[in-house]
Parts: structure tokens; C-alpha cells; sequence
């Protein structure tokens, strides 16, 4: 049976980190965010993609709390997160709304990751002067629109299917079980069994489809591409290559427009990488951060 939106007190019981997890105001979203770490310590933004939650990053965040101040939200309308409003579903909106949570915790990122779409909303928030982060690492980022004629119409159809309210109900009905498995099969991801009930409880509400939905329909690329050689901060682009949902040679395109960003290629790991390996995925993060300090140290940094 689908559930129109998830409920904390149901659908949470056993959610990943719960004891780290809150409910707060900002921007026009109820807000659910988890935080770990020191509230001194540096803090770390880590961005979900499209259809995803803070499960996501549910191995990673506990590996870099001893160093950071974690800071790990569903996006507006996703797992359990309220839903926004106006353009809270566009990239320029997600920006603005993440960066009004972060003024709400009193914890402007020092150090972003994100992956896949939220990657590019890391990449906006920093763009935008929504915060300055001393650098961005991209868990399979997708910066780049869609080529050909699916440029075309997949924005079309998930806008089509966005207004219609009886989508996401019937999508979530059929999301369930071997569907859900299959997306997750075609993204080129080994997930584990825990990983992948996670997905299926978010792929299983309508609330939740129709957020990831109404996000992809919104989404426009085009000024996130004119705007990467602005980008002031290093891009470290990890890329897995068996992702079969962001191509993996976009990461060189990426790094041929933005002035500061290097591409690493990891063996064997898909579009989900960052959940398949999070002791690779934390040191990763730890490593941006260590070379940030160390380039602000340097004679002459600003």
C-alpha cells in the first residue's frame, strides 16, 4: 500500500542515524536534517541527488564526523523533508533553500559534497555567493544536460508528468520490490540488501516521487554550464565508472570548463559509488579538505 507521504514516526523508526536527526523551519521548508560531529568543528554540507535522501550518505557522514560538522539534509519535498514552494524545485531554488538551512543551523559550509544533481546544487550554492566553501567534491556529478533529442524531451515529460497528480501515486505503486532492484541494476550499482529496502520505502511514496518529479522538471543545466569557468573553487570530480546514469566522460567536460577541477576514475563502483564504498567516498572528502588547508596556508592565499 502507498503512502502519500512518509511518516517519521512509521517510515523513520529505523531510518539510518535517526538519534542525529531533527525538524526545523527555513527558507519555506519543513526541514529534515540530520547533523553529526562537533558543532565547533569545520562544517560539511553532504547533497543528495534526485530521488534520493540523507540515507544516502548514511555509511559516510558517521566516517567524517570526528572532523566535521556534518550537516545532512533531505532536499525539499524528498524522504522527509516538507515540500517547498514556488521554485524550490530548480536548481537556483534548491541553492537558496540549503543555504537558508545552514543559516538556520549557524553552520555556513566550509567543505560541500554532493552527488549527482546535488553536486550541481553544491556547484550553484558556491557560484551564487550562497556560501564559500573552501572546496566541492562531486560524487558523480551530473552538470551537464541530457544530448540529442532526450535533451529535448525528458525535461518535457517529467513536466508532463509532474502536473498530473495521479503519476506519482501510480509510479509509486509499481516502484516496489523487482522495480526498484531494476533501477538500481541499471544505474550500474552493486547496493547492498539494506541499501536497497532504503530505496524501495522512498520509490513506494507518492509524496516522495513527486518531489523527485516536479525537481527533474525544473531542472535546467544550460546556466550551470556558462557559469563552471567562474567556479573559484577546486572541483574534485569523482567518477565511477560503471555509472550508467551520469556517462562518465561528462566528468572531462566538466573539467575542461571549470578552471580549478580534476577528474578520479574508480574502478569497479557505479553511479551510487559514495554508498558502495564509503570508507573510499570519506577519505575522498577528507583529502579535499586536507589540500584546501593546506593551499590557504600557503604565501600569498586569499
Amino acid at each position: 500500500m502507498t503512502r502519500p507521504r512518509l511518516d517519521w514516526a512509521r517510515d523513520g523508526a529505523d531510518w539510518p542515524n535517526r538519534d542525529a536527526s531533527c525538524f526545523l523551519e527555513a527558507g519555506g521548508v519543513r526541514w529534515h536534517v540530520q547533523t553529526l560531529g562537533p558543532e565547533d568543528a569545520p562544517a560539511l554540507l553532504l547533497v543528495h541527488g534526485a530521488g534520493g535522501a540523507s540515507h544516502s550518505w548514511r555509511d559516510v557522514a558517521p566516517l567524517l564526523a570526528p572532523h566535521f560538522r556534518v550537516v545532512v539534509p533531505d532536499l525539499p519535498g524528498h524522504g522527509f523533508s516538507g515540500p517547498g514552494y514556488g521554485d524550490h524545485a530548480s536548481l537556483p531554488g534548491m541553492a537558496r533553500a540549503l543555504a537558508a538551512l545552514c543559516g538556520a543551523l549557524g553552520a555556513s559550509p566550509a567543505l560541500i559534497a554532493g552527488h549527482s544533481a546535488g553536486a550541481a546544487i553544491a556547484t550553484r550554492i558556491a557560484l551564487d555567493g550562497l556560501a564559500a566553501p573552501a572546496s566541492i567534491v562531486s560524487f558523480n556529478g551530473a552538470f551537464l544536460p541530457f544530448r540529442g533529442a532526450a535533451g529535448v524531451l525528458f525535461p518535457i515529460m517529467a513536466k508532463l508528468l509532474a502536473l498530473n497528480p495521479f503519476v506519482p501515486r501510480a509510479m509509486a505503486w509499481t516502484a516496489g520490490g523487482a522495480a526498484a532492484d531494476r533501477l538500481i541494476d541499471a544505474m550500474g550499482d552493486g547496493l547492498d540488501a539494506r541499501g536497497r529496502a532504503l530505496y524501495r520505502r522512498l520509490f513506494e511514496s507518492p509524496g516522495h516521487v513527486a518531489a523527485a518529479l516536479a525537481m527533474m522538471a525544473a531542472w535546467d543545466l544550460r546556466p550551470l554550464g556558462r557559469d563552471l569557468p567562474s567556479l573559484r573553487q577546486p572541483l574534485s570530480l569523482i567518477v565511477g565508472e560503471r555509472d550508467r546514469a551520469v556517462p562518465p566522460e561528462d566528468a572531462d567536460g566538466v573539467a575542461a570548463r571549470a578552471p580549478r577541477a580534476r577528474v578520479r576514475r574508480l574502478a569497479g563502483l557505479g553511479h551510487l559509488a559514495h554508498e558502495q564504498a564509503p570508507e573510499t567516498a570519506a577519505e575522498i572528502v577528507n583529502e579535499a579538505w586536507r589540500e584546501a588547508a593546506a593551499a590557504a596556508e600557503r604565501p600569498g592565499a586569499g
